[in-house]
């Protein structure tokens, strides 16, 4: 079993707790870990029922427990009304459980009103893999091709299939059959051109014209994907102070794991081609900062820098105390002329706000060029900003 970064807080914690993950990131697996006194599996279909027809007799299980603990309900979004019970029982006088509650759509418990469990439990997001909760040596090449579920990175030459599988099934099948889309054939057009301008700005013109859907449809296949916890924005990043040049106000769209993306593409049988090295590893390295941000608990806001004319920074990180910019570059080498934007960013910001330039590369020692932006190993660049 793999040390999750969530996983330690888990245990040491003395909250309930709402776990909201994609399928597949190990949700269930943690849970085990924390050794619950009893274990609700919404996903099982004769629980599920008994469940839907009467949720009050979970009150009536749990007040029958002889001794005090975690309990752990899997799937919560199937029976939302299981959180009123939870409510109840947290508001008893004495009461002596602490619950972890999974889900896998948050759009689902929104939709169905459920009650959040406000004051009462602390929301955590459990996401796909970070190096930092893999023994080593880190495997980037297997990383970039099959992503970072955790079954999957780990898994042998039959994980390729499980994830193509998962690809279409979960984000297709499983997606249509919760009724989120009475549309299916747009919203399967909608996911392959997802997968093509996973990475890129958000340009809604173009891709519906590239999926013929129209542009408020679009949007609301954004919205699901989001809600279903398969995607991330990025945002632009956010001025503060009045500047001359135009600054891009897009968003943009990441799939949740690069593996799925490829499964999607029909890119995961094979190692990466060169040709589609560099937009694989920018959109690894930006999802393993929204990873790290998420299991950390850092709050930090992320974001990308482009203006206009051009000048670009793929991840600009506003920590507590600074600014840290970081272009990605998928070589070895690294030139300054390829740092123009950091440049162009740090005038954006201006000189009252502390900010580090950084480049993080595939390179294996640590460089200071001559304007000086400094050149780090991608996982070391990785550690030190994310330290603690």
């Amino acid at each position: 079993m793999l040390d999750r970064l969530v996983g330690t807080r888990l245990a040491r914690s003395k909250t309930s707790v709402l776990l909201l993950g994609p399928r597949q990131v190990g949700k269930s697996t943690l849970c085990k870990g924390l050794r619950p006194v009893r274990t609700v599996d919404l996903a099982d279909e004769s629980e599920f029922l008994r469940y839907s027809k009467d949720p009050g007799i979970l009150r009536q299980e749990l007040r029958a427990l002889a001794e005090p603990g975690l309990v752990v309900v899997d799937d919560v979004q199937r029976v939302p009304a299981l959180l009123n019970v939870v409510q109840v029982l947290l508001d008893e006088p004495r009461n002596r459980l602490r619950f972890v509650l999974t889900g896998s759509s948050a759009r689902k418990l929104r939709r169905g009103s459920a009650n959040l469990l406000p004051g009462r439990v602390v929301l955590e997001h459990l996401d796909p893999l970070t190096p930092r909760e893999l023994p080593p040596p880190f495997d980037l090449p297997r990383a970039l091709q099959v992503g970072m579920l955790p079954g999957i990175h780990l898994g042998g030459e039959g994980a390729i299939d499980i994830l193509g599988t998962y690809a279409e099934f979960y984000l297709r099948e499983e997606v249509r059959a919760e009724a989120l889309t009475k549309n299916i054939g747009a919203y399967a057009r909608f996911l392959d051109v997802a997968a093509v301008v996973s990475g890129q700005w958000l340009n809604y013109t173009k891709i519906a014209s590239d999926a013929e859907i129209p542009k408020e449809t679009i949007r609301r296949f954004v919205e699901i994907l989001e809600d279903t916890l398969l995607l991330f924005r990025v945002p632009p990043f956010r001025l503060r102070r009045k500047v001359s040049r135009r600054v891009s106000r897009r968003d943009r769209f990441l799939l949740f794991d690069v593996g799925v993306r490829n499964a999607m593409l029909g890119l995961h049988r094979r190692p990466i081609p060169p040709v589609q090295l560099g937009a694989t590893f920018e959109q690894w390295f930006l999802l393993q900062a929204i990873y790290l941000n998420r299991a950390l608990r850092k709050g930090w806001a992320i974001s990308s820098y482009r203006t206009e004319s051009g000048a670009e920074v793929d991840l600009v990180i506003e920590r507590d105390d600074d600014v840290v910019g970081i272009e990605i570059k998928a070589s070895r080498n690294v030139a300054a002329s390829e740092t123009r934007g950091l440049f162009s960013l740090a005038e954006t910001i201006g000189a009252k706000t502390p900010f580090e330039k950084r480049v993080a590369y595939l390179g294996e020692t640590e460089r200071l060029l001559d304007n000086g932006v400094r050149v780090s190993p991608y996982l070391d660049l990785l550690d030190e900003v994310f330290s603690g």
